[in-house]
């Protein structure tokens, strides 16, 4: 297993909190992801990321970001693994996502992080201590409620029903957290049926929020991949040339559908009493003042 070098680890830059959850800084300890996901947007040749399926590992990243955090003048929100999942198959093992969670622990950063891993519940503990003392938010990322269908588009991923068990106990513990319904896959995955399964699933969970922006984006590479996944399995045959004729060569690729299912997520939200913007979100997770900072 090749290890990745680097020159530092946090990536400042403050989100846009209309559009995004709230971050500073940026965090990737790993390359590569094992999920294995038909559409994941990484795969694009603009990231230049080679063998995406093999993950590797950041050596020597938990003293490096000891050093780094230690030396920041001001405790901020840090997003974890937005270029691949930050709970992959060598983390289990590992335990690198683990060690940075105790460092931003102990200096006082808030966490951000989407996953489609069940690994996350595994640490409860320290993120529960975390969103103790400033602003935290787990998103796990669950696009259908189909368990046949996300085996083929999420091979390498937990079924949703382990991801949904894992929000539970993260939300047990006291962990905010919730459903990130991206992307929605037009002619695929966005159905009223499935948006109601997914709502009502993340509310049983004790999910504070779902989020969702009724498509996918595709370009080179991440586009190749996907249509390939649809080409391969004879229930996904007749899907790529709807892409095709739908959108063409465009990034965006928005549900037909997408304004009438827009309104039917608001209403469910509010029906079950979650949270469906980022603006809301984030002002609900504000709220929270640092505390003492202490090391699990």
């Amino acid at each position: 297993m090749p290890d990745v070098p680097f020159k530092r680890l946090l990536t400042p830059g403050r989100s846009d909190e209309r559009y995004f959850f709230r971050s500073d800084f940026t965090l990737n300890l790993y390359h590569g992801c094992n999920h294995g996901c038909a559409y994941c947007d990484t795969r694009s040749v603009c990231y230049g990321i080679a063998n995406f399926d093999q993950v590797r590992v950041k050596a020597g990243a938990l003293p490096a970001l000891d050093a780094e955090l230690r030396g920041k003048k001001r405790a901020g929100v840090v997003s974890m693994g937005a270029a691949t999942d930050a709970y992959n198959a060598l983390e289990a093992k590992l335990q690198v996502t683990r060690g940075a969670l105790q460092l931003l622990l102990r200096y006082g950063f808030g966490v951000v992080m989407a996953t489609k891993s069940a690994l996350i519940a595994r640490d409860a503990d320290v993120l529960a201590a975390i969103a103790r003392q400033r602003y935290s938010c787990i998103a796990f990322s669950i696009t259908t409620a189909d368990a046949a269908l996300a085996a083929l588009l999420e091979p390498g991923a937990p079924p949703p029903a382990e991801r949904f068990a894992a929000m539970g106990a993260l939300a047990q513990a006291g962990v905010p957290t919730g459903l990130w319904l991206n992307p929605m896959l037009p002619f695929l995955t966005d159905t009223r049926e499935n948006i109601h399964a997914l709502l009502e699933s993340t509310a049983a969970a004790g999910g504070r929020f779902a989020i969702c922006h009724f498509g996918v984006t595709l370009r080179e590479g991440d586009r190749e991949y996907f249509y390939q996944t649809l080409e391969r399995h004879p229930s996904l045959a007749g899907v790529k040339a709807k892409y095709v004729n739908a959108f063409g060569l465009a990034y965006m690729c928005p549900s037909p559908h997408a304004e009438a299912l827009a309104a039917y997520f608001a209403q469910e939200c509010r029906r079950l009493g979650l949270l469906d913007s980022f603006p809301a979100l984030n002002a609900a997770l504000a709220t929270v003042e640092p505390q003492q900072m202490r090391l699990l």
